[in-house]
């Protein structure tokens, strides 16, 4: 069974195991690990949830309020454990985090994704999850890897 709460600063450890593997770069995990720090310090403009499988953290999600908007999010990050992937636990993390964004009132979702192959089971969860692709920015992220965007209505 999936479990999906908010991270405390003892789930630092496992959220950062989450990006330990090929999908991201260095780079990539170190600015995750960034607003990891500082949504654990409080800052407003980031949330964490966890997903826990068999009491272990298998997958987390960063997101905050999109700046100067009146009810949209930025989802930021959502990484599932390698031995995690294919159970659900993507599909878990991101009800949970759109229930969150209701909660506060919001009702738009916008992700960013790159186009590349470590980024197909991203794109593929974005729509299982009716995330219509909205934009398509060439060449942003590198040569043949273009940023997509998705924006959800909730």
């Amino acid at each position: 069974m999936i479990g999906v709460r908010a991270a405390v600063a003892d789930d630092r450890a496992a959220i950062a195991a989450c990006l330990g593997d090929d999908v991201f770069t260095r780079v990539e995990v170190a600015v995750a690990l960034e607003l990891v720090d500082g949504a654990l310090a409080g800052d407003p403009d980031y949330r964490l949830q966890v997903a826990e499988v068999d009491g272990a953290i298998a997958g987390y999600a960063c997101f905050g309020p999109s700046p100067m908007t009146a009810a949209s999010w930025d989802l930021y990050w959502i990484a599932v454990a390698a031995p995690a992937r294919g159970r659900g636990v993507g599909i878990a993390l991101l009800r949970a985090v759109e229930d969150e964004i209701r909660a506060r009132g919001g009702r738009h979702v916008r992700v960013e994704t790159g186009s590349s192959p470590a980024y197909g089971a991203a794109r593929r969860l974005y729509a299982k999850a009716g995330y219509p692709e909205v934009g398509r920015l060439p060449e942003f992220y590198a040569a043949g890897d273009a940023m997509i965007v998705y924006y959800k209505a909730l």
